[in-house]
């Protein structure tokens, strides 16, 4: 195998209760990031930039999704241009603001990074380590 895959993780899911809108905001939040649509099914679609990393889909036991209190999926950065283009993206799709983008010292001196809320309530965050 020549591309070994770099992620730790093989995938995270998210559920959604308003598919459309989920991935239309995803569509311009992700690209702010090089990420795209990688793989789609009815009702599920994987964002990554090589391999099929989080999938934004209605819940397969068709029960309403729901958000889990201190869960949330931080998105890799490559500059702070980056995490300003993210958070931007973030709010003028309909995002609520989590903490706006700037660097967090309790997190260390080299980290930059948003946070924000997607459509169905996820905690969501990109960050840029300037290491």
């Amino acid at each position: 195998m020549t591309d070994e895959n770099p992620s730790m993780l093989s995938h995270v899911s998210i559920g959604t209760n308003d598919f459309d809108n989920a991935v239309a905001f995803y569509d311009k939040v992700l690209a702010a990031l090089n990420c795209k649509r990688i793989m789609e099914y009815p009702g599920a679609i994987a964002y990554g930039k090589a391999f099929p990393e989080f999938w934004v889909q209605t819940p397969i036991d068709d029960q309403p999704a729901t958000t889990a209190n201190g869960s949330h999926f931080g998105f890799v950065a490559n500059s702070r241009e980056q995490v300003d283009a993210f958070y931007k993206a973030a709010m003028k799709s309909g995002a609520t603001d989590d903490g706006k983008p700037g660097p967090r010292p309790q997190y260390g001196d080299a980290y930059y990074g948003c946070f924000v809320r997607d459509l169905d309530g996820h905690k969501i965050e990109a960050t840029f380590w300037n290491e």
